[in-house]
């Protein structure tokens, strides 16, 4: 197959199928040679592992995770692109693309159908508005993936692996952090992809942490607090999780106080360990996990 970093390469195939491009997908295909090797070798594709990208585009970064691994799947959401990377990853008899949305589909059982006992890992350039939902229905449903490396949009790669506790953090960074050891691999100029976003990525890797610290309700409850706590960031703690999380103020302090915490702090100044510590004593003393 034909360098698919190429530009030209991309007009014929584009020309050849008849594709344009989709804003409403958000699709903007990497064109910069350098940055798939990079996201393929420090994502970890290997020969004894699987590799699940999501969103392959015209099959740049398939083509070098294919290379490396034992086995790419890659879930596609447009159905145009189905016959375009027929046709680009010929040459690869270790992958196989399924059309569908990775939100709706069954993870579980399409890791075991396609994978079995294989380690696995999964890599992916996702849209800028999907990059959260993604994210975090890779984690929540505790999949077997031993990593996720993902390019997103810079901010979202700064909140995502912000450290905690800081300014930059919120209640995406903690999730992320309880679920996940995150780190920021490198960044990609927004000149790497065609059509140019109008902003620059970076690419981060989660890898994923093998069981929760929590019980399922403590968790839940973790998640609820967290939420209620970062809606309101600019309030001090207690009031915001008050406000938004139906915690009596009384009961707020005493928890803030029983895990060490100041009574003006706010969401921000919190470590995950000071939020896990939180959940815990208010489970304790009865209040129930739920939507807030």
């Amino acid at each position: 197959m034909e360098n698919l970093s190429n530009i030209s390469v991309v007009r014929e195939i584009m020309e050849r199928f008849g594709f344009s491009f989709s804003k409403s997908l958000g699709q903007n295909f990497l064109v910069n040679p350098t940055v798939c090797p990079r996201i393929a070798e420090q994502g970890g594709a290997a020969a004894e592992k699987g590799v699940l990208e999501i969103g392959a585009g015209f099959g740049v970064l398939t083509h070098e995770l294919a290379k490396r691994a034992g086995k790419v799947v890659v879930v596609e959401l447009d159905g145009r692109l189905l016959p375009v990377l027929q046709y680009t990853l010929s040459e690869h008899k270790n992958v196989s693309v399924v059309q569908g949305d990775v939100l709706k589909l069954d993870l579980r059982a399409l890791l075991e159908r396609e994978f079995g006992g294989m380690e696995t890992v999964v890599c992916a350039n996702l849209p800028y508005y999907i990059t959260s939902p993604v994210i975090m229905t890779l984690l929540e449903q505790r999949l077997p993936v031993s990593a996720i490396t993902v390019m997103v949009q810079k901010e979202a790669a700064e909140r995502l692996c912000a450290p905690m506790p800081s300014r930059a953090c919120g209640a995406v960074t903690a999730a992320v952090r309880y679920y996940s050891d995150p780190k920021a691999l490198f960044p990609v100029s927004r000149g790497s992809f065609m059509p140019a976003p109008n902003v620059d990525s970076a690419v981060i890797r989660l890898d994923v942490k093998k069981t929760g610290s929590l019980t399922e309700k403590e968790e839940q409850l973790l998640f609820k607090l967290v939420r209620g706590g970062f809606s309101q960031r600019r309030k001090t703690l207690a009031n915001a999780l008050f406000s938004a999380a139906s915690v009596p103020k009384a009961l707020a302090a005493d928890a803030l106080q029983a895990v060490g915490l100041k009574a003006s702090v706010r969401a921000e100044g919190l470590s995950l360990v000071d939020w896990m510590a939180l959940a815990c004593f208010l489970q304790q003393a009865g209040v129930l996990p739920g939507s807030i």
